[in-house]
């Protein structure tokens, strides 16, 4: 039986129709009388609040990064990490199929599920209603987010970091693909010539392989930016040296499996699209 109540804290709500509650909650595989019209229809509330709450905080953010921020913040994974924070799927009305698969816990289900109650609370009390429970779980979150970054690549951050620095773009070289053509590996080179940083990052495509190279690229220049010139002038001129324990390989762009420790070549650093190991600099 759902306790309606906990939720309905949780959301800061209380419905006047407990049973749009409960069909926002009932995925297709339970009942012909399902969440699929109540998500359509909380999608666009969602979308409209959560434009509105941008506009109102960033006033000196132009369109094109407020659509950015708002791209990132409706996305299916922020709304399943909100899900998670209001421990949704206890609460879910699913199939004895889905059940078994383990539905509950799946992202897209718990993200459609969260919208289906916004447009539910929506339905129930009218726009300010589902406005109030939007701004509530979403607050805390854009007051701890860089609208700077947030929703931004690791090309890009490093892109950005260069020519705030005044310094030449990095160079991307794919260096060596490996396995069958059904599955393979890029292995990406990418250089900061006037850092004296040279990284590799692999991953299951190209664009994965470079993203994993920006990372850590982006990483490693920090780190020799951040040196003071009296530390540079104590040591000897020499290229960077970045060192790595093992080497990361990645098959998918989230998910990293590590391989067997390797010699890693001389200023030069192996990783991954996921990895999040500290480069360290000789």
């Amino acid at each position: 039986m759902i306790d309606d109540t906990l939720l309905q804290t949780r959301l800061g709500h209380v419905f006047n129709n407990v049973s749009l509650l409960r069909q926002a909650l009932t995925h297709r595989s339970h009942s012909v009388l399902h969440n699929e019209r109540l998500e359509f229809l909380g999608d666009s509330v969602l979308n409209c609040v959560v434009a509105s709450l941008l506009f109102e905080k960033y006033n000196k953010i132009d369109e094109g990064d407020l659509s950015r921020l708002r791209a990132n913040l409706v996305k299916q994974q922020s709304l399943y990490e909100i899900a998670l924070r209001l421990d949704l799927a206890q609460f879910l009305r699913l199939g004895e199929g889905e059940l078994k698969s383990g539905g509950f816990r799946r992202p897209s289900i718990l993200a459609d599920t969260l919208e289906a109650l916004f447009g539910a609370i929506y339905l129930d009390a009218g726009f300010n209603a589902a406005r109030d429970v939007i701004c509530g779980l979403y607050m805390p979150i854009l007051d701890t987010v860089d609208p700077a970054t947030l929703g931004k690549d690791a090309k890009t951050l490093l892109q950005e970091f260069l020519q705030s620095k005044k310094i030449a773009l990095p160079v991307y070289t794919v260096a060596a693909t490996h396995g069958a053509a059904h599955s393979q590996e890029f292995e990406v080179e990418c250089s900061i010539p006037k850092l004296d940083i040279q990284v590799f990052g692999t991953g299951g495509s190209r664009r994965a392989g470079e993203q994993a190279a920006a990372k850590m690229a982006l990483e490693a220049a920090l780190t020799v930016l951040a040196k003071s010139p009296a530390s540079r002038r104590k040591s000897k001129p020499r290229t960077t040296q970045l060192k790595l324990a093992g080497i990361a390989t990645v098959q998918t762009d989230e998910v990293v499996q590590p391989a067997n420790d390797k010699a890693t070549p001389s200023a030069a650093i192996v990783a991954s699209s996921s990895n999040t190991s500290q480069p360290k600099i000789a």
